[in-house]
């Protein structure tokens, strides 16, 4: 609007949802969003949104303008903080705002958390959409945790953008390659393991007992005396370091225990204790191992699935004993509410089968 001294400013128009005047019409008001010297096109239609999301909610912006609105990093960061307590872990925690951290917060951090619509989300998403496409899903997911969370503060009406972006496909789809783990043959282990039990390094007897277990290398760095029963020959590791979120038991054979016991000697609150007392071994410090012995094209992580095959081709073990062994849930919700066993007589014959082989290379029985 050009004022008769010729001075430009802006204007908008809004009817509140349900309000009449005097005269019983619609309550149209106009509202000045400033001069145009001073307030820019895009601050002037951000808070000209602001100004009918309001009215269509039947709330008069002259008395409701004053609520400060917060900006999209204020709610998440209030989100992050009101479910600290539900995090798995503080890395899991640390992941869910770095993410929106390093492709959120820089282009739609400061905007107030009403007027972001499908277009501010898309220009978070778009250019890692395809590059980065897991990166991008959780991006997505946590995006739209904010702005539901800004909803139901009154902050914000209507669809969430990030459900109508998903719903009208106005991303490509992306097709997921899966990743796995280089593993090793469970052929060439025996040997690998022969020069392991040559080396007095920590990280050399955490990868030992790591091999044996088939456990994840979390598991394992986390594993403190507490949880050994010497006597039953058992690993119980609690259900908050299993990726499952559920306590699994780990039977000990002679050859585990021939590893860890030594270990007593040292006092220490973590069976594998790193370079600060007390402490754990650092999570690299097995693939560091690996790379020093030039095992080439292997991760730790891999030695689960070096298992998982000789169980299947070597050891014809069951499937559900198996992938027990491997902390892994087996059949449906409703097969695993009727199956409350772990199996765990089953599977300790099979990791004994396991350390023997990779200790001694023991032949199994060949069938008759």
């Amino acid at each position: 609007m050009v004022d008769p001294s010729g001075a430009r400013r802006w204007i908008v128009r809004v009817v509140v949802k349900g309000q009449r005047n005097a005269k019983g019409a619609p309550l149209r008001t106009d509202f000045g969003l400033g001069g145009a010297d001073v307030v820019t096109l895009n601050h002037a239609r951000e808070r000209a949104l602001e100004y009918r999301r309001m009215a269509k909610q039947g709330l008069n912006p002259r008395f409701n303008v004053a609520r400060e609105i917060p900006s999209f990093e204020e709610i998440a960061g209030q989100v992050h903080i009101d479910r600290m307590p539900t995090w798995k872990n503080a890395k899991h925690g640390a992941q869910w705002i770095n993410t929106l951290r390093d492709y959120a917060f820089p282009k739609i951090g400061r905007m107030p958390i009403g007027s972001i619509g499908q277009p501010e989300v898309l220009m978070c998403l778009s250019p890692i959409w395809t590059e980065k496409h897991e990166t991008a899903r959780r991006l997505a997911q946590r995006i739209k945790i904010v702005l539901d969370v800004a909803k139901s503060k009154g902050f914000r009406s209507g669809e969430n953008p990030v459900t109508a972006i998903h719903e009208a496909q106005v991303l490509p789809k992306v097709k997921a390659k899966p990743k796995h783990h280089s593993a090793m043959r469970w052929q060439d282990v025996p040997a690998f393991y022969a020069d392991l039990k040559t080396r007095d390094a920590m990280a050399a007897k955490a990868l030992m007992f790591t091999c044996l277990t088939g456990s994840r290398t979390g598991e394992v760095l986390g594993m403190q005396w507490g949880e050994v029963d010497f006597d039953a020959r058992l690993w119980t590791c609690p259900a908050e370091r299993m990726k499952g979120g559920v306590v699994h038991r780990v039977p000990l054979t002679d050859e585990m225990l021939a590893i860890i016991e030594p270990l007593r000697a040292m006092q220490s609150d973590y069976v594998f204790e790193g370079q600060k007392r007390h402490k754990p071994l650092s999570n690299m410090a097995m693939l560091m191992l690996l790379r020093r012995m030039q095992v080439e094209g292997v991760t730790v992580h891999g030695f689960r699935s070096t298992f998982r095959d000789w169980a299947s081709e070597a050891a014809n073990a069951p499937r559900e004993v198996a992938e027990m062994s491997l902390a892994h849930k087996v059949g449906n919700d409703v097969e695993r509410a009727y199956a409350r066993s772990d199996l765990l007589d089953k599977r300790r014959a099979l990791m004994g089968q396991w350390s023997g082989f990779v200790s001694e290379g023991n032949k199994l029985p060949e069938e008759g």
